[in-house]
């Protein structure tokens, strides 16, 4: 009896020892901020964004949520919105980017689908976007790979880095 126990320990101990040494792949979950978007095509550019840097996104178990003010300049302050004209809303709102959803990763792969979002083209049946994504330490890259559409044909590249 005693020489069962101790191997049944023994073999316990292996295994948690086997298990407790290997490296575990870095999650996602986190908050992120994107610093820069690498945008394809015929007006090829890299975009670095400034500190600060108006946009955040959060990733939980399952879990997402983005926002981010998209304008190269500062937008118009709208302090009463019944008195804008349609061009200051336009202005102050367009740039304007927010959305919240699910996700689900298979190998380098996640794929979103929004529960509330400013485009409510992003909302309907079947909507989804895919991104390829590599993560090295607190640094996460993704391109956009497809929609419901299908394969996207210059897919932007954004780098972001983790905030906490």
């Amino acid at each position: 009896m005693k020489r069962h126990l101790l191997l049944l320990i023994g073999a316990g101990l292996l295994t948690s020892g086997s298990i407790a040494g290997q490296t575990k792949s870095p999650s996602i979950q986190g908050v992120w901020q994107a610093v820069e978007v690498r945008i394809p095509g015929p007006t090829k550019r890299t975009i670095p964004i400034p500190e600060p840097r108006p946009n955040l996104t959060v990733i939980t178990a399952r879990h997402y949520s983005r926002v981010q003010v998209e304008a190269e300049g500062a937008r118009p302050s709208v302090a009463d919105v019944t008195k804008a004209s349609a061009d200051d809303l336009r202005a102050a709102w367009g740039p304007f980017y927010a959305e919240a959803g699910t996700y689900e990763v298979s190998g380098n792969l996640i794929t979103l689908r929004a529960v509330a979002a400013k485009n409510p083209a992003a909302m309907t049946p079947g909507a989804f976007t895919t991104w390829s994504f590599e993560m090295e330490r607190d640094t996460l890259r993704v391109t956009v790979e497809r929609n419901q559409d299908g394969p996207i044909a210059d897919p932007v590249t954004v780098t972001l880095r983790r905030v906490e």
